[in-house]
């Protein structure tokens, strides 16, 4: 395997005499700005000679883009498009995102005519099949979470956390709470959940967990206090370590005494579906990324889909709309039907090709292979972190849930870095893992394998992160801070760039 890395390393650093970076079939890809040539312009073309212009109105001055060919235009962005890594193409293992295959059959359904071709003003009469399709998905999301209060419209992750502590927020206002004005949440939480409190008005309350990596009853009931200025919880669980949370039922029952709802991030529900429903731990609200547990696509700006499943109490202060059933057929309420909601938080009725996406990946699996889905998440992230454990630092005890978290701290002492360890798994060909978070631990690798990568690849992965512990604990680690060598970008210097950012580009003169 040190062979094969070696070999591979040497290859990337030959290089040509021409000075343009091309090597084989790997293209170096100046800006288009660098690539204009005055004497044959893409885009402002000369002026004809001797013919005035018909259109009756000014002519236009220069629009500012680079002036070249459109061979050019289209070989930069075909070459720039080579530089992309994507689950297609590799392992993809970061921690806390849920990086796994979307199954093509998903793609091919949401483009039926159908699906793909209707307009969300149409009239309800005209669209039954697809509402049909977002009531499906309602209830099969209630089911799995044992929350039936489903509202679809939240077009992401985050979205979700404001619409469900919006729920909570519209319950207590109802119900004449306005002294709940405090949200406790974990130290190791996603940075979205003590933003979206700030966002709903909340003060925030933090619980430690340095400790253990999960919450304690006792450093709860210290941020819990007499519990009459709490409003709620936000907690994910599995939580940022790849922890569940053992104490959660006590921990929530002393919350619900003290009149506080629980808010779950689900970012992590990947790890319970088909094996337990989140309403069973006490769960009042949570969110759903549709675009990481049901396999739609993630990332790369959307579009995403977080729908909240809420308990029946919290159930008639969620926004609108949903899909009721009726004897007419299926209806989108609204406010005028449900006059307790908080109201709309998006335009239309949510992203509703994820929703076909997501009820296409249900029932594609199962019951059955929706938990296999969630047991072989947890067995992959458990495998690598008992093949690994002896070669990096492991910050908590017992087996982790879908995502396992190792450290630097053997490493350091060699000099060698977190960051180091990504940057010499890209300059072999793998994605790095999720790398400082979550921020309770010094120099985290959060690593999430899904189920949906073979033992072949993790395989490998392993092997390549062993030769780096080795490599690191041998004293070389100073080759290690040089990658990555054959990339089309090395590494920067990242205090530089922090303390000096070029954030335009200028033409040289």
């Amino acid at each position: 395997m040190i062979a094969e890395l070696k070999m591979d390393q040497a290859m990337s650093e030959q290089q040509n005499d021409f000075g343009d970076g091309n090597v084989g079939l790997h293209y170096e890809e100046s800006l288009l700005w660098e690539k204009e040539a005055g004497d044959h312009p893409g885009v402002d073309l000369p002026t004809p000679k001797g013919l005035k212009s018909r259109t009756g109105v000014a002519a236009r001055g220069e629009i500012g883009l680079p002036q070249v060919s459109e061979p050019t235009v289209v070989r930069h962005f075909v070459r720039l498009s080579t530089w992309n890594y994507s689950i297609d193409s590799g392992f993809f293992p970061l921690g806390s995102c849920t990086m796994k295959h979307n199954p093509r059959l998903n793609e091919k359904v949401a483009r039926f005519a159908g699906f793909g071709n209707i307009h969300p003003m149409q009239p309800e009469s005209t669209i039954q099949g697809a509402l049909r399709v977002m009531h499906e998905l309602q209830g099969i999301l209630g089911e799995l979470t044992g929350l039936p209060g489903v509202c679809l419209s939240p077009a992401a992750g985050a979205h979700g956390e404001l619409a469900g502590l919006m729920t909570i927020r519209r319950a207590h206002e109802l119900k004449g709470n306005a002294h709940k004005t405090v949200i406790l949440t974990p130290d190791s939480s996603h940075g979205t959940n003590p933003a979206t409190a700030a966002m709903c008005g909340y003060t925030l309350r933090v619980i430690p967990t340095k400790e253990t990596g999960r919450m304690t009853v006792e450093a709860f009931k210290e941020a819990l206090g007499d519990g009459h200025d709490v409003a709620g919880m936000m907690v994910t669980n599995p939580n940022t370590c790849g922890l569940f949370e053992s104490e959660i039922l006590p921990i929530v029952d002393l919350l619900h005494k003290a009149g506080g709802y629980f808010y779950c991030d689900g970012a992590n529900f990947n790890a319970l579906v088909g094996t337990i429903r989140p309403a069973d731990f006490g769960v009042d609200v949570m969110h759903i990324n549709l675009h990481k547990t049901f396999s739609t696509p993630h990332g790369g700006g959307g579009p995403g889909s977080g729908p909240i499943c809420v308990t029946e109490e919290l159930a008639p202060y969620m926004p609108v709309p949903t899909v009721v059933k009726t004897k007419d057929g299926f209806h989108l309420e609204t406010e005028d039907d449900r006059p307790t909601t908080l109201g709309r938080l998006k335009g239309f009725n949510g992203q509703f090709g994820m929703h076909v996406r997501a009820l296409t990946y249900i029932m594609s699996h199962g019951a059955d292979g929706l938990k296999q889905v969630s047991e072989d998440a947890v067995l992959n992230a458990n495998y690598i972190l008992s093949q690994l454990k002896g070669d990096y630092s492991v910050p908590f005890e017992g087996p982790c849930m879908h995502e396992c978290l190792l450290t630097e701290k053997s490493l350091k002492e060699n000099g060698v870095t977190t960051l180091d360890v990504a940057k010499t798994l890209v300059e072999n060909g793998i994605h790095p893992m999720t790398v400082y978070f979550p921020l309770v631990v010094q120099g985290a690798m959060l690593i999430e394998p899904t189920e949906t990568e073979s033992k072949e690849t993790l395989d490998r992965f392993i092997k390549v992160m062993k030769w780096i512990a080795a490599e690191a604990k041998a004293g070389r680690g100073s080759v290690l801070h040089e990658n990555p060598k054959s990339t089309p970008r090395r590494r920067l210097d990242e205090v530089k760039a922090a303390r000096e950012p070029k954030l335009r580009w200028k033409k040289s003169n």
